[in-house]
């Protein structure tokens, strides 16, 4: 960053600064080095406990979703336009998150910002603060998405589904839980059902603190996340190869759906997770380190669920970074490696089985073009269509049979991710 004259000295740091530095080194690392939020956290956060990571983390978070408004805000209040990478408008963005967004007291955020200007202009960055409370500065009803996703998602999709995603990330979505065994009605008064084995709750509750938690009961999982594993059904026995399975959303409902469960994952530190939410909850697993671009099991599965590593741009509702990392030549290269790991999950398929291919994208190219692509170049295979009563009302299969979640999907009971779900069906012989 810019705005390197030197900082006042002999001033000693107002309570929660610390807590505002490390939320500036989150959103750099964000921006200026592409890390994604959760793996920068553990960099820029340490020293932090408790609530004081968090409230680094929430400061990132929003700051991030409503970036493009304000730096309208920022833009309107100068006479020239402070460059995208000077230290100023990086203290501005968070200390007006602060405000506008968190609603945190004006004297707090004004107090912990002015030191982390590092001598640059301290003396602009209180006016523009102060003008922003004397003002009462409001933010748009909807965070307006970054130039470049909003422009490929209108030629991908359409203005309408830009709209949607403008008013889906403008507030971290609700708690999604799904369900070993469906859960009695008196249980969860207060839920929203949305499927068999879900509720949907406000976002803001610890869920540490929810009942059922410590017994293994249920898990987080948003419930578009969950649509891969549902089209596999009832396993009675079967196998299954859970590939790319960490953190373990979709093994423990292939699990308590009867499935013998075999999952895969390369990362030792997302398979702790997964293991960590298996023993929580009690179901039996087979878990093992393997990339599956060299891995390979010792014989065929009646099924294969493969949920590919993505660009991830369908859960930007819970991950703002995502659309300031995401270019079109992440979204390329991970096609390439879907493509890879698609052919290879085909071959563990026994005849007629099932091979689920899912991915957490907004992008066609990991999505639909992909499995236009698998099939014209896999004789045998067919698309096995998803059916109407397999899904959560509100979500419907295209004509193909093919699922692909939207952000105006369910908008009335508070959305979902978006998603691309095939279920592939393996030739006879």
């Amino acid at each position: 960053m810019a705005d390197r004259r030197s900082r006042p000295t002999g001033e000693a740091d107002p309570a929660g600064t610390a807590t505002r530095r490390a939320a500036l080194r989150l959103v750099d690392a964000v921006l200026r080095r592409g890390d994604p939020l959760d793996v920068a956290m553990h960099a820029a956060a340490h020293g932090l406990t408790g609530a004081d990571r968090a409230f680094a983390v929430a400061i990132a978070s929003e700051t991030l979703r409503w970036m493009v408004d304000l730096d309208g805000l920022i833009n309107g209040a100068t006479r020239q336009i402070l460059p995208d990478d000077v230290k100023s408008r990086a203290v501005l963005r968070i200390a007006l998150a602060q405000l506008l967004v968190l609603k945190s007291p004006g004297h707090a955020v004004v107090s912990t910002a002015l030191p982390l200007v590092a001598g640059g202009p301290r003396r602009l960055v209180h006016a523009i603060l102060s003008r922003a409370q004397k003002e009462e500065w409001q933010l748009p009803d909807r965070a307006t998405l970054p130039l470049p996703t909003a422009e490929r998602w209108a030629e991908e999709w359409n203005l309408a589904m830009v709209e949607a995603a403008e008013g889906s990330w403008s507030a971290p979505p609700p708690i999604d839980l799904s369900f070993a065994a469906e859960p009695g009605a008196e249980e969860w008064p207060d839920a929203v059902t949305l499927a068999p084995r879900h509720r949907r709750l406000p976002r803001g509750q610890a869920v540490e603190a929810m009942p059922g938690f410590s017994e293994g009961s249920w898990w987080v999982q948003d419930l578009a996340a969950g649509l891969p594993a549902r089209l596999l059904g009832s396993g009675e026995g079967r196998t299954v190869l859970d590939l790319c399975a960490a953190p373990g959303g979709k093994t423990m409902q292939l699990a308590a759906a009867g499935w013998n469960v075999v999952a895969v994952d390369s990362s030792a530190k997302r398979l702790d997770r997964l293991r960590a939410n298996i023993d929580r909850t009690g179901l039996s697993v087979d878990i093992v380190q393997g990339d599956i671009r060299s891995w390979a099991p010792d014989g065929q599965a009646d099924a294969v669920l493969l949920d590919a590593p993505c660009s991830a741009t369908g859960i930007f509702r819970r991950h703002p970074d995502v659309l300031h990392r995401i270019e079109p030549r992440h979204i390329a290269e991970m096609a390439t490696l879907q493509t890879e790991l698609l052919a290879r999950a085909a071959r563990w398929v026994k005849p007629a089985g099932t091979l689920v291919y899912a991915t957490c994208s907004l992008e066609r190219a990991e999505g639909e073009d992909q499995v236009s692509a698998f099939l014209a170049s896999h004789a045998g295979w067919a698309i096995d269509p998803a059916r109407a009563d397999e899904l959560p009302s509100g979500i419907a299969p295209d004509g193909e049979g093919l699922i692909r979640t939207l952000p105006n999907m369910l908008d009335d009971a508070g959305g979902l991710d978006g998603f691309f779900v095939a279920r592939l069906r393996a030739p006879s012989d």
